[in-house]
Parts: C-alpha cells; sequence; structure tokens
C-alpha cells in the first residue's frame, strides 16, 4: 500500500516536472541574482482539515503560515515556478505534529488574477503519537489554485505527505487548506 502511494506520488511529480521540462530551453538558474527579478512575495494565514493516518483516520484541524514567492533558484522564461514554504500545524486526538514543508510549483495564470499549480513536496515533520516523538522526513505532491489581486491574496491547497518511519512514530497524511493573506 505504501509503494502504491509512493507511486502515486512520483507520477503526480513527474508531471509537474514534465510540464515545466517543457520550457527547458529557457529555463534560468539562479534568476534571483538578477537585477530585476521580482520575487512578488505573498504572506497567508492557513487553516483546514488535516486526515492523518496517525490519528486512527480521523480528520483534524489544522492551520499554519503559507509565504510563497517567485522562486529565485530555477525559473522559466515567463515566471511559472513558485516556492511555497508552509508550517503548519494539528494537535488534536492522540496526533500532534509540526510541519516544516517546501513545495516548488509549476503555476499557470488563468486570468483575472487566478493560478493553479502543482509540484512536489519535501517536508520535516516533527511528530509524537502520545508515547514517542520523532523527527520525519516526508514526501509528497501539493497542488493549489490562488487568486492575487493587488494586496489581497488567497487560494486553496490540497496536499498528500508521506513520512518515514521511526519507533513506531509516522504521520501519512492528506490535508486541505484554505489561506488568506497579503502580497507584498
Amino acid at each position: 500500500m505504501r509503494i502504491q502511494r509512493f507511486a502515486s506520488a512520483l507520477l503526480l511529480g513527474s508531471l509537474a516536472f514534465a510540464a515545466t521540462a517543457s520550457h527547458a530551453e529557457g529555463l534560468r538558474f539562479f534568476p534571483g541574482l538578477d537585477s530585476g527579478f521580482k520575487f512578488e512575495p505573498t504572506l497567508a494565514l492557513s487553516a483546514g482539515v488535516m486526515h492523518a493516518k496517525a490519528a486512527d483516520d480521523n480528520s483534524q484541524l489544522v492551520y499554519g503560515l503559507d509565504f510563497s514567492m517567485n522562486c529565485g533558484l530555477i525559473q522559466t522564461p515567463d515566471n511559472r515556478i513558485r516556492t511555497h514554504i508552509q508550517i503548519n500545524h494539528v494537535n488534536e486526538s492522540n496526533a500532534k505534529a509540526t510541519s516544516f514543508e517546501l513545495s516548488p510549483r509549476y503555476t499557470v495564470p488563468l486570468g483575472g488574477g487566478f493560478s493553479v499549480g502543482v509540484g512536489p513536496a519535501l517536508a520535516l515533520v516533527k511528530a509524537d503519537n502520545g508515547h514517542n516523538e520523532r523527527n520525519l522526513f516526508g514526501y509528497g505532491v501539493a497542488a493549489g489554485a490562488n487568486f492575487r489581486k493587488g494586496a489581497y491574496y488567497s487560494g486553496i491547497d490540497l496536499r498528500y505527505l508521506n513520512t518515514n518511519e521511526r519507533n513506531n512514530v509516522e504521520f501519512e497524511n492528506w490535508a486541505l487548506m484554505a489561506k488568506v493573506g497579503i502580497n507584498f
């Protein structure tokens, strides 16, 4: 079952990479060092529902912060790669966790301030199952829809995250989160 989930996450991540690779001839490396590059950062509060295996398959409230910007490490000619950095926390039932997640996403503008994006997700998760507390590595896939207009920012994300297991502690989960914030 875990192999199937990993294969699904890998497939979705590969599709996102393939979409980016189609623009490979114009990829720029370290564009953040170029004068005139615009990071266009956004900071948002997020909240939603998380379904974690460690919580006996009960849905839980998850909340956190989402910081996103145009990626300064690798970029398409039309600045479609946005990096999302998220800190999320859940503390319900028998599952407590804080995660630091990194998700570079290939983003497609839809017009009128709307866009959609998808990409891989990497995370460090501090998880506590009530008996043990461990730091875990996580990987998965994230997709989101966003609206940016002037200083206003809002969006919704759907993310799957699988973690390694250490001393009977794991935190495989999926989350659906809404966010609202500001563009700088």
